[in-house]
């Protein structure tokens, strides 16, 4: 392979950032820009090579920033241009790679050009930046087609035209608030254009992509055989909507544009999709050496604790997506997902029970796997999903448009606990009392920072122990993978080059069962006996020689 393409990116461990709930420097309960510098030297002990920060665009907030009304600034909630370089300059100073969220797939039903649609007449300029089409049934009552929104409800919103009267339908996948783009009007990509160059003038390092597989629909919008799917699953299922072959165009053209930054200066900036398609060979089709550089790979996120299943998906995406030159994203933990902590079993308030032994274990697997891994805020403290979050404190639009707890995630996003015993947790700089944007409960004191710092066997340690070991092995990061024979319930491999020696071992069951390898123990989840692999625990090794 070219040294072209071994670049800083495909070892990478990267940090998401999800900054209203990071650290609040302003003490209005919200975290920011200034907020993530001060934690910079934080993550820089904990050993990420870079961050990814979610949206802080001026936006409504009807989705948390993924409903951008500007992508070309700061809203004020979150700081300005001004902080947003010294971000990047602190950065910088650490070593620390900045990524930032890009959503073009939709904006919010405030963005200047949204509005100047609505204020035009059909067939106008203006309209055809969006999906807007006549309705269906007698004057035009009736949506243009049966889709159903992500979020809940029908994909189409009516407007009221100048004159007063029942208008066209508008498009939108998410929320009426997230008007999708239309990627077949040329003044969409120009304008995504201005974008990419204002930030990688800026000094961005690249872009994490929301929504990689949408952009374009089927150019007739003809009805779905499954209008509901979409809705039912929480996922970019509806294939009439999703993953269109014209999108690669637009990869191959944003990856042009990195490729024309690096030639400057020799530093690679980074595209990494959020892309959400049915198979491992359709995800590597995003990440041949012309488009992405990586995509997230969610069917590790995705696979229900057994050793069968976690070795089903590592192998396919060995097989399909680094067949193609890139490396595989790996996740578990992300802004839209229950937290590993509670999706794999039981926990207690205080952090034991079987979903943060599990959690353990799965961190550990994943850091040894070949390729990049992503972490999520508060997965390196053990967090679990918070539950019990009353009503009248959700904001997640799931929430509102379907009456429904199901699937919501706010209880992912709630503001971490950095030190003391009561609520904000040092989150916010404002005075004791003072409120987060989301309510913690009383037992996030058992995982705040300044704890997790001084125990060394909280998860913090683990994860920063790991990483550590990872940067120092020639074995981990990019390279070979070989599965080893091992007992029912265990999943073993070992990385590098014949003789290395280096194995991961997970047991997946909840017996002690002897190590599948003798050797000098590196690090493992839990306690772990010589010669022996407990239940619900991943453990390294380098191996003694055959």
């Amino acid at each position: 392979m070219s040294s072209k393409y071994r670049r800083w990116w495909r070892d990478a461990v990267i940090y998401q950032v999800y900054v209203r709930s990071f650290l609040d420097s302003t003490g209005d309960g919200i975290g920011d820009l200034a907020g993530v510098r001060a934690g910079l030297p934080y993550l820089k002990k904990l050993g990420v090579d870079g961050i990814w920060l979610s949206p802080f665009y001026p936006s409504p907030q009807h989705d948390h920033g993924y409903d951008v009304a500007d992508y070309r600034d700061v809203d004020p909630t979150f700081g300005d241009l001004a902080e947003f370089d010294l971000l990047m300059a602190a950065g910088r100073r650490l070593g620390i790679k900045v990524l930032l969220d890009i959503v073009p797939n939709h904006c919010s039903s405030e963005h200047p050009w949204f509005q100047e649609a609505l204020a035009a007449t059909a067939g106008s300029a203006a309209r055809a930046r969006f999906h807007f089409a006549d309705g269906r049934g007698p004057d035009g009552a009736e949506p243009p087609n049966n889709w159903h929104a992500m979020f809940g409800g029908p994909a189409w919103t009516r407007v009221t035209e100048a004159d007063g009267r029942p208008g066209q339908w508008y498009l939108h996948m998410f929320t009426s608030d997230q008007p999708d783009w239309n990627w077949r009007d040329p003044e969409v990509a120009d304008e995504f254009d201005r974008t990419l160059r204002f930030w990688l003038d800026r000094g961005v390092d690249g872009f994490r992509i929301d929504v990689a597989a949408g952009l374009f629909k089927h150019p007739d919008l003809p009805d779905s055989p499954d209008p509901e799917a979409d809705a039912r699953t929480r996922d970019s299922v509806n294939p009439l909507a999703w993953n269109q072959p014209e999108v690669h165009e637009v990869w191959r053209h944003w990856r042009a544009v990195c490729e024309e930054y690096t030639a400057r200066d020799g530093r690679e900036r980074l595209l990494v999709g959020e892309v959400s398609v049915p198979t491992a060979r359709e995800h590597a089709q995003y990440v041949r050496p012309d488009e992405l550089h990586q995509a997230f790979f969610f069917d590790l996120l995705g696979a229900p604790w057994n050793p069968d299943a976690f070795r089903k998906v590592i192998s396919e995406a060995m097989q399909d997506i680094a067949g193609t030159g890139s490396t595989v994203t790996w996740v578990l933990n992300n802004h839209d997902q229950v937290r590993t902590v509670t999706r794999y079993g039981e926990f207690t308030t205080e952090g034991s029970g079987l979903g943060a032994a599990r959690a353990r274990a799965a961190a550990l697997l994943m850091l040894a796997l070949p390729g990049a891994a992503y972490i999520y805020q508060g997965e390196e403290l053990g967090l679990p999903e918070v539950v019990d979050l009353p009503d009248d404190v959700l904001t997640d639009p799931i929430f509102r448009r379907t009456g429904s707890r199901a699937r919501i995630r706010d209880g992912c996003r709630v503001p971490l606990p950095w030190s003391g015993q009561v609520s904000p947790f040092g989150f916010t700089s404002g005075t004791e009392g003072a409120k987060p944007w989301l309510p913690q409960p009383e037992y996030f004191a058992d995982h705040a920072t300044d704890r997790a710092l001084a125990d060394t066997r909280s998860f913090w340690h683990l994860y920063r122990d790991g990483l550590q070991l990872r940067a120092a092995l020639p074995q981990l990061g990019e390279g070979p993978l070989r599965w080893l024979d091992t007992p029912p319930g265990v999943l073993a491999f070992a990385r590098g080059d014949d003789g290395d020696g280096f194995v991961c071992a997970v047991n997946f069951g909840t017996a002690p069962t002897p190590a599948p390898v003798s050797g000098t123990p590196l690090l493992s989840s839990g306690p772990c006996p010589a010669g022996v692999l407990p239940g619900s625990t991943a453990a390294w090794w380098i191996s003694d020689p055959l």
